[in-house]
């Protein structure tokens, strides 16, 4: 990982950007960051990422915004091999102390509560058309920001404390 100087408003902005194109929660929490990754095919990480949106498949369960703050996370300390329990541990540390400061800003770390929906009705496929009224009723953009704020912020203390 690169760890170029951190812009926390840039990354933020970056990531509501990423939304309005037309990207799900997760991979537009995740593109925003793909730049400090040059090592990782970017194509498979956004593919990877796909699934995870409207909480998982539109299952509404964990907010796709959260999913690329762990998918971040795994990236940045994941590690790929069998049996390293510390390794392990260091990472599921980052991802809840990352979720822990995504619910502590947003009440919710669940689509369903985020977006005001009754949990366990389990939606169509097919996403939503992306309209003006959508992004209206949506707090999307402004979740993914939070999400990418706490993620560059915590890139921030990390230089720091090197």
């Amino acid at each position: 990982m690169t760890n170029p100087s951190i812009d926390i408003d840039q990354r933020g902005e970056q990531g509501r950007q990423n939304f309005l194109k037309g990207y799900n929660c997760t991979q537009s929490v995740v593109a925003a960051f793909a730049d400090l990754f040059p090592e990782c095919d970017q194509d498979t990480i956004m593919r990877m990422a796909a699934s995870f949106g409207g909480g998982m498949g539109r299952l509404r369960l964990t907010c796709g915004a959260v999913t690329g703050l762990s998918m971040l996370a795994g990236l940045e300390c994941g590690n790929p091999l069998p049996g390293d329990l510390d390794a392990r541990a260091r990472n599921y540390a980052l991802v809840q102390e990352l979720a822990a400061e995504f619910k502590e800003e947003n009440d919710s770390l669940i689509c369903a509560d985020l977006l005001g929906l009754r949990a366990g009705t389990i939606e169509p496929p097919r996403p939503s058309e992306r309209t003006t009224e959508y992004y209206k009723s949506r707090p999307c953009p402004r979740l993914i920001e939070c999400a990418c704020r706490i993620y560059a912020r915590h890139l921030q203390e990390k230089a720091q404390d090197k």
